[in-house]
C-alpha cells in the first residue's frame, strides 16, 4: 500500500520561506519519479516541480529561481524548498509519486498559505 504524506505547509508572510516534505512508503522510492503539484480555490491542479529518479529537475515557470525540489533516497522523502513566497503561492500542496511501471500515487496534500 503506497503512503505518501506531506508536512511543512502553514501560514507565512509574502517573502518568507517554508519547506514541504513528503515521506513515501509502499514503493521503491528511488526507481520512482516524484513530483510537487499545488491546487489553488477555484483553479486546476498544476505541477510545480519534479524531480526524476535519475535525479533530473523540471519548473513550472513561475517557481523557477525561487523553488528547489531535492530528494533523499535514503530516507525516502522529496522536498521542496520554496523561497521569496507570493500570495500567489498559496495552495494546497500535493506530492505525487509515479512507479517505473507508470503506477501513481498521491498524497492528502497540505496547506500553504502566504499572506500579503
Amino acid at each position: 500500500q503506497v503512503q505518501l504524506v506531506e508536512s511543512g505547509g502553514g501560514l507565512v508572510q509574502a517573502g518568507g520561506s517554508l519547506r514541504l516534505s513528503c515521506a513515501a512508503s509502499g514503493i521503491i522510492f528511488s526507481s520512482s519519479n516524484m513530483d510537487w503539484y499545488r491546487q489553488a480555490p477555484g483553479k486546476q491542479r498544476e505541477l510545480v516541480a519534479g524531480i526524476t529518479r535519475g535525479g533530473r529537475v523540471n519548473y513550472n515557470d513561475s517557481v523557477k529561481g525561487r523553488f528547489t525540489i531535492s530528494r533523499d533516497n535514503a530516507k525516502n522523502t522529496v522536498y521542496l524548498q520554496m523561497n521569496s513566497l507570493k500570495p500567489e503561492d498559496t495552495a494546497v500542496y500535493y506530492c505525487k509519486s509515479t512507479t517505473v511501471y507508470g503506477l501513481a500515487s498521491w498524497g492528502q496534500g497540505t496547506q500553504v498559505t502566504v499572506s500579503s
